[in-house]
């Protein structure tokens, strides 16, 4: 009698396309989660999951052309060379079997592998490895680094509707997805450059509002040795404009600011120097210096009326003309000048009846300076605009706003001290 024998045992090899996806994630040293959260950052939704890496990688499915060019952005590869192989893994695919005679060490000596990530792992934290990746350079196609530098632009915008926290993971996801690229580069090396700047200089201000101070320094730093690389002097401003808020002193505030406002001088930076002035006017008031504080405000408005925010820097849209608003409220309502009744109406009325992008902030300025000015009916109706706004559409600079406002309330409003208080912390 023959014995029975169990059937040899199969074991398939992985698709070379899925062995590919596999090796550029584990290149960039993300886990699935962050190599799905590093494609959102790229595409501007968050459609991809965990799970969907999961079956590029065991060839359950493969990625339509319009997500293999975000996954081609987020790791830094040409777009082309990605589709191409993408292209061949379908056709294997719809006969049912990989080509299990391919030679799995000729996926590893492709391009793409060659250059991917070069340094991305290098460093435990993102603005370590954008520092490592600003020494290299390749190829990158103008398809995903426009993608990549648009999208940079729109985290600035995010920044008006997203809490710190909602947004820190979002701005670091894309962070290093601008790092796994720069390997590659080529010509858009500057462009990347200035955008991964713009990216690395919100990560440190989303830091700060943490609470994580020495992180939020650390992203500055190369978010000024991103600006020596590309030779853009206001992409420093931007760093040292947003270091500003945490210096230790009021001197060194001001320090910082005066070195921004050199940065940003010449043409096409109105904005951005609209920004720094009104920082700084803000700063001078709060040292006491009344007339520094208004000759810094009026050139900001001034630099203002020739401002095209939309068109300028990426990381200047959210200089709006409710922006400009806070800070001149700030200014006059530390200074108690009368042109602060003016402006609150002008603000009021801008406003409107639609809380707009940048509305929470102008609220809050508002209401700090009616209070610092001495109407404090008017400024503790508008406290309770602000606590309702800030609570349904947060942002990042909230917390600062809730804290000062609740210093300056009277003893009867103690309840919406303690409110804004527990917000702000």
């Amino acid at each position: 009698m023959i014995g029975f024998r169990p059937p040899t045992e199969v074991t398939l090899m992985p698709d070379p396309f899925a062995d590919l996806l596999l090796r550029l994630r584990q290149e960039a040293g993300r886990t699935q989660e962050e190599q799905a959260d590093a494609i959102n950052a790229v595409s501007g939704r968050d459609t991809m999951t965990r799970r969907e890496i999961s079956r590029y990688e065991n060839f359950e499915n493969v990625p339509t052309n319009h997500t293999i060019a975000h996954i081609a952005a987020a790791c830094g590869v040409p777009f082309e060379e990605l589709q191409g192989e993408a292209k061949a893994a379908r056709a294997r695919k719809r006969k049912g079997h990989a080509s299990a005679e391919e030679d799995q060490d000729a996926v590893k000596r492709r391009t793409l592998l060659g250059g991917a990530a070069v340094g991305v792992s290098a460093a435990a934290e993102p603005w370590g490895r954008l520092a490592f990746a600003l020494s290299k350079g390749s190829k990158i196609d103008s398809p995903s680094a426009v993608a990549l530098i648009d999208r940079a632009a729109e985290l600035h915008v995010q920044e008006l509707n997203l809490s710190a926290r909602r947004l820190q993971r979002t701005v670091e996801s894309h962070l290093d997805a601008i790092t796994a690229a720069l390997p590659r580069a080529g010509e858009h090396e500057r462009a990347l450059t200035i955008a991964a700047g713009e990216t690395a200089a919100l990560a440190g201000w989303v830091a700060w509002d943490l609470g994580e101070h020495d992180k939020a320094d650390a992203y500055y730093k190369v978010t000024s040795q991103c600006a020596t690389t590309a030779g853009h002097p206001p992409l420093r401003a931007l760093a040292l404009t947003y270091s500003s808020y945490g210096a230790s002193t009021p001197k060194a505030k001001l320090e910082f600011l005066s070195q921004a406002a050199s940065d940003v001088r010449g043409h096409g930076n109105a904005t951005a120097a609209a920004w720094v002035l009104g920082r700084h006017a803000e700063e001078a008031a709060a040292a006491g210096d009344e007339m520094g504080a208004l000759r810094a405000l009026e050139r900001a408005r001034f630099a203002y009326d020739f401002a095209d925010h939309t068109n300028e820097q990426a990381w200047v849209r959210f200089v709006t003309p409710y922006r400009m608003d806070s800070l001149a409220l700030s200014v006059y309502g530390q200074l108690g000048r009368p042109e602060l009744t003016a402006t609150a109406d002008t603000a009021v009325d801008r406003l409107g009846d639609e809380l707009p992008d940048g509305g929470v902030v102008v609220l809050g300025d508002l209401a700090s300076a009616l209070l610092r000015g001495g109407d404090v009916d008017q400024g503790v109706y508008v406290s309770r605009q602000f606590a309702a706004a800030a609570q349904a559409k947060p942002n990042t600079m909230g917390k600062e706003r809730a804290s000062t406002i609740a210093a300056w309330l009277p003893d009867r409003e103690q309840d919406l001290a303690v409110y804004l208080r527990q917000f702000a912390s």
